[in-house]
């Protein structure tokens, strides 16, 4: 792991009851939820790459009857999701190193793709695609323009990066994703980035 990449981890991980209250469970996002959804079969498999404490986006997609596997690195916010959600498939994993064997229906990755740096994004687009079904859909979050910015998180250092535009494009149809939409800093989901994407294959 990346010196930057650990912190992460570890903010996460010491801050996971923390962050767990300050997330609230309102659910701004679920405009691009439902578009998203709507590329979703009905008991569809979805996989939450850095699902958190499954509330509350990991939670509408298993209300509106999709089933959820979720990976985060932190193992206190995989234990909440398994506590809420015992019926559905919660790992720790670092999603760089991701090899689940099985393909999904919809894979997700809201703010949490953003945190690992642009040689690690770079690297993840193909790990997308080896967990993507034939038409699975593909949302994350990313930064509007490349570089590095470094937020904070109870008074810690939180870190971000991002590609261009450009380059995710490029990487993504290489990686046999078409992008459906793309949305710098929607101001009707809180400045969020948003990329959805449809796998064809490669």
């Amino acid at each position: 792991m990346t010196d930057n990449s650990r912190a992460v981890v570890d903010l996460y991980e010491r801050h996971a009851l923390a962050w767990d209250g300050d997330r609230g469970k309102s659910l701004f996002e679920r405009p691009w939820l439902d578009r998203f959804l709507g590329l979703v079969p009905e008991g569809g498999s979805i996989l939450d790459i850095g699902c958190g404490s499954a509330e509350p986006l990991a939670a509408y997609l298993i209300a509106q009857g999709r089933r959820v596997t979720g990976i985060d690195s932190s193992s206190s916010l995989i234990g909440l999701c398994r506590h809420r959600f015992p019926g559905h498939d919660w790992e720790v994993a670092d999603m760089r190193r991701l090899a689940l064997g099985r393909r999904f229906d919809a894979l997700l990755a809201w703010d949490s793709f953003f945190h690992l740096t642009a040689e690690d994004q770079r690297a993840m687009v193909p790990v997308f695609a080896d967990h993507a079904a034939p038409g699975a859909a593909l949302m994350f979050t990313s930064g509007p323009a490349e570089g590095e910015a470094l937020g904070s998180y109870r008074g810690e250092t939180l870190y971000h990066a991002s590609l261009s535009p450009a380059e995710y494009e490029d990487r993504l149809g290489a990686a046999g994703f078409e992008v459906l939409a793309y949305r710098p800093e929607d101001p009707e989901c809180g400045g969020h980035t948003i990329w959805l994407a449809r796998f064809a294959g490669a």
